[in-house]
């Protein structure tokens, strides 16, 4: 009987290397950084310039760019404010060049950060997706219509090309200190910790999972003028982006029901991305216009109100870096647009005052023009009167109050865009025998107990954090809703 012979074992052939040149180069780690946050800028930098273009802002910059949302923070920021300043140059290189057809037109924004990288930035090379191959191709083409843009200007070089597009305080910069960092409670406003001026937390754990929330001390202060008690039903008349309204929340202990009204879609999206992350329970969103509730419909029974609504935003216009929008202009009032806002602020406010169970109510805008404020006080008095409301003194011991227009303006509070880094405003209505003393001392209770545990951690780590920092001076406080965060915390206040 014959033997099966063995089969035999053929070697495998060794992988051959291609030499597909359609294959795409792997990136390096900072090309696949530079890759995605070129992309979050443009993201960026659509929502901003679609806003400018309404003007109507879903947020700030810098709110846009600080969301849990961007990875990238420092670098998209960066990208975003230099690709605005540079903005006005590159389209009239773009015009020269007649580069941006209807096929990158679509991209846009995207197109506006790689030309800012290419013609200013410090890219020795873009790789990574269609858009960065195609400018790079162009690079000499752009670069020669950024010359001939010298020549037609008449300066003698490029700096002097920036300088001459540039609004006089574009050169203001974010400044980084090395400084260890001190917590401390606020003497006025409850759950206020105070930091010094740019600390930045916005990659601090306690910020990312809603723990604290970064603000300013003068936004800080209108929801605690407010003063709403545990068990309140609250009405946020205009609430995105929610700051104030998860602020609401954590002086209410969680307890009672806030309605967050937004008439903006993509705000409201961002008001509840917001509510989400403060892990608030006890607020409800609607999507619709605070001026079309009935009064005496579903929300009768509202306690206090807080109305801030759209303004000119004159009080913090710097510190949103308005002045690297394309519709800033350094000297120009726009008269109709300001009357037309005042027309709002003076409906909003007369339809707040003519809900029947309401105690309080808190007007304030982020302006510093008298017709948005003072002016619009004071047309409703004779209302607010009949209907059984006065002015109070929110903080008496703040300095600054409002322009002495009409009597009683002494009421009023303002806030300082230079000395406060915030230019707020804000008028307190109360229902007259809802408190003994209209000098009261609205939302400045004393805080008591010792630091929670978050506020140890958030301590500790601030005086281990020694890298450089470029939180905007602005942001110097912040309040932790520290209900929500209860069971992750003892010793919270009270």
């Amino acid at each position: 009987m014959a033997r099966n012979k063995p089969a035999s074992v053929k070697p495998k052939p060794k992988p051959t290397q291609t030499t597909d040149k359609s294959a795409k180069p792997r990136l390096s780690n900072a090309e696949r950084s530079a890759y995605f946050a070129r992309r979050e800028a443009a993201k960026v930098l659509r929502t901003v310039l679609q806003g400018d273009a309404n003007r109507q802002a879903v947020a700030s910059i810098k709110s846009l760019v600080y969301s849990p949302s961007i990875r990238n923070k420092k670098a998209t920021f960066a990208l975003v404010c230099q690709t605005l300043k540079h903005l006005r140059i590159i389209k009239d290189v773009f015009e020269i060049e007649k580069i941006l057809n209807s096929k990158w037109k679509r991209q846009e924004e995207l197109i506006y950060i790689i030309a800012y990288d290419i013609l200013f930035g410090k890219e020795i090379s873009l790789v990574g997706g269609d858009a960065e191959k195609f400018f790079t191709c162009r690079k000499d083409a752009m670069q020669s219509a950024l010359a001939k843009l010298v020549v037609r200007k008449k300066v003698k070089n490029i700096d002097d090309l920036i300088a001459l597009y540039q609004p006089p305080d574009i050169t203001r910069a974010l400044l980084c200190s090395r400084k260890q960092f001190k917590v401390q409670k606020d003497g006025m406003i409850p759950h206020l910790l105070m930091l010094p001026p740019h600390t930045d937390l916005h990659n601090h754990s306690l910020v990312l999972n809603g723990s604290i929330f970064v603000q300013g001390k003068a936004s800080s202060m209108v929801a605690a003028v407010l003063d709403p008690k545990p068990g309140w039903e609250v009405l946020d008349a205009c609430s995105a982006p929610g700051n104030k309204t998860v602020h609401l929340a954590a002086l209410m202990k969680g307890k009672g029901k806030i309605i967050a009204c937004e008439l903006n879609k993509d705000r409201a999206k961002r008001l509840e991305d917001t509510i989400r992350l403060s892990g608030a329970t006890n607020i409800e969103v609607m999507h619709g216009d605070f001026l079309k509730i009935d009064p005496k419909g579903p929300f009768s029974k509202v306690s206090a109100i807080l109305l801030d609504p759209s303004c000119s935003g004159s009080g913090t216009a710097s510190q949103r870096l308005d002045h690297l929008l394309p519709s800033h202009t350094t000297d120009v009032v726009d008269t109709e647009r300001l009357n037309k806002l005042a027309a709002f602020q003076k409906k909003a406010l007369a339809h707040a005052l003519s809900f029947p169970a309401v105690e309080r109510i808190v007007y304030s805008t982020c302006s510093i023009n008298q017709i948005e404020n003072e002016d619009v006080v004071n047309s409703v008095l004779p209302l607010a009167t009949s209907n059984g409301f006065q002015l109070a003194t929110p903080f008496p011991q703040w300095q600054l109050r409002g322009l002495p227009v009409f009597e009683g303006s002494e009421h009023l509070l303002r806030t300082d865009p230079v000395k406060d880094k915030e230019g707020f405003f804000i008028a307190l209505f109360v229902k007259k025998g809802s408190v003994k003393n209209p000098e009261e001392r609205s939302g400045s209770g004393k805080l008591a107990g010792s630091l929670s545990n978050d506020e140890g951690r958030l301590k500790r780590s601030c005086h281990a954090n020694k890298k450089k920092i470029a939180l905007p001076v602005f942001y110097r406080g912040i309040f932790k809703p520290w209900l929500h965060r209860a069971r992750k915390t003892s010793n919270s206040f009270n």
